[in-house]
């Protein structure tokens, strides 16, 4: 097959806009230049890409090998003039992570400062994603690295555990709950709630719990970060689920009471996600082992059971 990265790149972006006109403005094509790009490729393979439907394109089955193999190309083109750069003393470098709500809000804002100062020429291009989604993300190219807490399919990537985060319980010094030690979440449901907003990975978690107990949350207000949640909680609108490490970082600051959850899902173990750890950048593997020294973790590879 005769094809160059352009006609590569426009591949891509077309399978991840579900759309041609899309693919084409983000590649600064005429939507005629790029179908014709499209057409090419599938003359030449002598198969269908994509199926054309009314509101967009979707990948056909041999379309989605070309997918994988095309993100491999790209991914290898992208390391050639990364090496190159390097040559020339001019090296900077892009890392792309998926991570889940607590480590895009929480830990990383403290942790990525200072590996941005010891590496001034990589850009990190952060985006919170669903557990889910983070895993796919990173199996299908779209990222390098992924983080994700609790029990998922990890798509047979390779898994680093780095540290383990707990879920507990918020609210008012003077809630009827403060002085539990222990609570279960199902005792919780009868209480005004304080959450994180719709699509967050903690939310999203939460409301697949609650559908299993047949008893949704009181939500009076969602919010977009934890600091946000615990003022809510400590000014009496409501009980909130947050990470230990956010609750306590606010503890006193908005006068807010800890209970342990007794449920077993609170306790959730936090993995980096990558495909093969042997063929990471340089500054990728970097950030592994700046986040394993943060936990004081040792950076050896281990792999959850999926769920």
């Amino acid at each position: 097959m005769q094809f160059d990265l352009t006609d590569l790149r426009l591949f891509v972006l077309t399978a991840d806009e579900g759309n041609m006109t899309r693919a084409a403005e983000r590649q600064h094509l005429s939507l005629a230049a790029a179908s014709a790009r499209i057409k090419s490729l599938e003359a030449q393979s002598g198969l269908s890409l994509f199926y054309r439907e009314a509101r967009g394109v979707r990948l056909t089955p041999p379309g989605e090998a070309f997918l994988f193999h095309a993100r491999g190309v790209l991914r290898q083109a992208e390391q050639l003039r990364v090496d190159l750069q390097e040559y020339g003393g001019g090296l900077r470098g892009h890392l792309r992570v998926f991570a889940n709500t607590t480590a895009v809000t929480d830990f990383l804002p403290e942790i990525l400062p200072g590996f941005l100062s010891s590496n001034p020429k990589i850009n990190i291009d952060l985006q919170e994603k669903p557990n889910a989604e983070i895993a796919r993300g990173v199996l299908d190219g779209r990222a390098d690295i992924g983080i994700v807490a609790g029990k998922v399919d990890t798509l047979g990537l390779q898994a680093i555990h780095f540290s383990t985060d707990r879920l507990v319980l918020a609210t008012a010094k003077n809630h009827r709950f403060a002085r539990r030690k222990k609570i279960a979440f199902a005792e919780t449901l009868d209480e005004d709630a304080v959450g994180m907003q719709y699509g967050s990975t903690l939310q999203t978690f939460l409301a697949q719990v609650v559908e299993s107990l047949g008893k949704p949350l009181k939500l009076r207000i969602q919010l977009s970060s934890f600091d946000a949640m615990c003022r809510m909680i400590g000014a009496g609108v409501g009980v909130g689920i947050v990470p230990e490490s956010a609750a306590r970082r606010n503890q006193a600051s908005m006068g807010i009471a800890l209970i342990e959850l007794t449920d077993a899902w609170s306790v959730r173990e936090r993995f980096i996600l990558v495909r093969d750890r042997k063929a990471l950048l340089r500054y990728a593997e970097s950030l592994i082992e700046t986040l394993c020294a943060h936990y004081q973790q040792p950076t050896i590879p281990t792999t959850p059971k999926s769920p």
